[in-house]
């Protein structure tokens, strides 16, 4: 059990249910809510993550990206503590139980009443799996060619926040980009951070990630873009949402931010930015669980109103 936990890498699972939460809430905020969808959306996303590490892991293994050059903790399949077979078997198992959550969810947010919407949507969550998987699996990986960043940016940004306030509203609110590009941004962050650490040995083993094509100093500016823009479109769509002074409370998340940023200026080996990684991800949760908590300000607000009355 404990190699199996640690092939699901959970110090990844909090920044995969950011997404959701923001969108969840951002409907709650419209008087918009069901238990069950979120439930349901956030096991779908777990599940997705889930076998995203499980593939990651059995992907760089059978591949021998993950070898003695590799500075992160050892993979499992790398190790030896789970066989490939096991593994194989593993990514089977979740992608079964994944595309379950996913029907389910779609049961509960669409029914028999919007049968296009629920097509669409399952189509979306097979896509979501087909991408986790091929990430690093087979001959054409598109993880080995760069383009990681476009999965993580679609699938943990914009389909996770915009899919599950889809799911509630049945409309598309565009003010809701703005929160979903930047924890598509944060969560990219983690990934480039993840390709900076690992540059020296992705580049022997033919691992093309944006890292090793463009070079580690001008990953450190798409870092900033990215971490900076993600920030700037949090404050602005507290503003055009009108946010009272004391629902700013998400500005608490930059501190760690800045932090990060700094220790990423800072840096002049990257095999020592592993523990950013930790860092990022849990920024990136707190910053979508206090915005979420500002989202509900108003109703909160209305409920002690009404009880005052």
């Amino acid at each position: 059990m404990k190699h199996w936990v640690e092939a699901a890498r959970v110090r990844t699972l909090p920044l995969s249910v950011s997404g959701i939460i923001v969108g969840s809430f951002y409907a709650m905020s419209q008087g918009m809510f069901n238990w069950n969808i979120v439930i349901f959306a956030l096991l779908t996303t777990l599940g997705l993550q889930i076998l995203s590490n499980f593939a990651n892991d059995y992907g760089d293994g059978v591949k021998g990206t993950d070898n003695e050059d590799r500075v992160g903790p050892k993979r499992t399949v790398q190790s030896g503590v789970i066989s490939p077979a096991e593994m194989k078997r593993a990514m089977i198992i979740t992608s079964i139980i994944t595309l379950l959550f996913a029907v389910l969810l779609i049961y509960f947010a669409f029914k028999e009443k919007y049968l296009l919407f629920s097509l669409i949507f399952l189509v979306l969550g097979i896509l979501a799996i087909a991408s986790a998987i091929r990430y690093t699996v087979g001959k054409g990986a598109y993880g080995y060619r760069g383009y990681g960043d476009v999965f993580v940016f679609v699938f943990f940004g914009m389909v996770s926040t915009f899919g599950v306030y889809f799911m509630f509203s049945k409309t598309l609110d565009w003010l809701l980009l703005l929160p979903a590009t930047s924890i598509g941004f944060l969560s990219v962050g983690v990934l480039n951070l993840n390709n900076m650490r690992d540059e020296e040995s992705d580049r022997k083993s033919g691992k093309n990630t944006l890292v090793v094509k463009n070079g580690v100093a001008w990953a450190k500016k798409y870092h900033y873009f990215l971490i900076v823009s993600a920030m700037l479109m949090v404050v602005v769509f507290a503003i055009l949402n009108d946010f009272h002074f004391d629902q700013y409370i998400f500005l608490v998340a930059y501190f760690p931010l800045t932090s990060h940023l700094m220790t990423v200026y800072r840096n002049k080996n990257p095999k020592l930015l592993d523990p950013e990684l930790k860092k990022l991800a849990i920024s990136t949760f707190l910053l979508s669980v206090l915005l979420a908590l500002c989202l509900i300000y108003f109703i909160s607000d209305m409920v002690v109103n009404y009880v005052n009355i």
